[in-house]
């Protein structure tokens, strides 16, 4: 029978979710935790594996992709966060599922598996086909709704998972302005106590390579002032997550509403798309503009499209930075 974190067209307790979630596994399980590595699914799933302690035979974070931020491999190595690359794991061996800060469409990878629990805050997609199955989209945070669960749990965070959860909570809302709720507050006070706030220094001050900083050098002579905002294309980067640092750095410009940053990786166009979320609602636009061409979508203040360039090419559209920049120009201010 499948749970909505509902019970009986009430919502549950924290301490009833956390019951109805950790029945769902035995003793003998063997439990695969996925995720797309970031900070809010890192400590999510890193709480997910405490919560999973002493309830299952083996629970292991798995990824896909690369951990290529700075901050992600600084927080995966300074708090220790035992996670491994998913074409390194051996999947026979992993009887049960969970999907954690995603939802199965939010990357192909994902769509290979079926899922026991699913728990994410963003927008719910569709109706997943899952035992469990908690998404509040209200939320800033998934590490907020992990919070819950522990409390709920009776269970008090370790110093190096609460700077995790601490951390994704800042990360997720941009230090409570973008998408926070009271919710997030209240959580990020309780693992406040117990959190270790040099090595959170530590970690948010590892943001850029020095190599990086050529790719702000092009978006600051290439960029486009529009009625909606800021707007560069980056040409090919070696990994989309400079897209996402420098729309943000845009929006810090005083007066400015939206950013949009694009660039080329592994045959696919980038669009990070950031919004300050007044009237304004980045997801929407993601979803209109790009969602007839490849994944598109999230949250008013955030979001992402990629289109495989192949797409592009099929619909007449050039492959070079001029025409692809012109294409995305055309898409955010229709």
């Amino acid at each position: 029978m499948k749970n909505r974190a509902r019970g009986k067209g009430r919502v549950l307790s924290a301490r009833e979710r956390v019951r109805t979630f950790l029945d769902l596994f035995g003793y003998t399980d063997n439990v695969l935790i996925l995720i797309n590595p970031d900070p809010d699914s890192m400590a999510s799933a890193f709480a997910l594996k405490r919560l999973l302690w002493n309830q299952v035979q083996k629970a292991l974070i798995a990824y896909i992709g690369e951990i290529q931020r700075l901050e992600n491999q600084a927080m995966m190595e300074l708090l220790r966060i035992p996670m491994i690359r998913i074409n390194q794991v051996d999947l026979e061996y992993f009887n049960r599922r969970v999907l954690v800060d995603s939802q199965p469409d939010h990357h192909e990878t994902f769509t290979r598996f079926n899922y026991d629990a699913i728990i994410d805050h963003h927008p719910l997609l569709k109706d997943w086909d899952a035992s469990y199955v908690d998404i509040r989209p209200a939320y800033g945070a998934t590490a907020t709704l992990l919070i819950e669960y522990l409390r709920g749990a009776g269970i008090k965070p370790s110093m190096k998972l609460a700077t995790a959860l601490l951390y994704a909570i800042k990360v997720d809302t941009d230090n409570f302005e973008r998408g926070a709720t009271e919710e997030d507050v209240k959580q990020f006070r309780y693992v406040f106590q117990y959190a270790n706030l040099n090595l959170l220094r530590k970690i948010e001050r590892s943001e850029l390579r020095l190599s990086d900083l050529h790719y702000f050098r092009t978006a600051l002579e290439g960029m486009f002032l529009m009625k909606k905002g800021i707007y560069a294309h980056l040409g090919d980067v070696e990994t989309p997550d400079i897209c996402v640092q420098i729309a943000d750095f845009f929006m810090k410009v005083h007066g400015m509403g939206w950013s949009f940053v694009s660039g080329i990786y592994r045959g696919k166009l980038v669009i990070i798309l950031r919004s300050d979320g007044l009237r304004k609602d980045a997801g929407k636009l993601a979803a209109r503009a790009f969602g007839n061409l490849g994944p598109a979508g999230g949250h008013k203040g955030a979001a992402r499209a990629e289109i495989p360039l192949e797409v592009l090419r099929e619909r007449g559209i050039g492959q070079q930075d001029g025409a692809l920049a012109a294409f995305v120009r055309s898409r955010i201010r229709s």
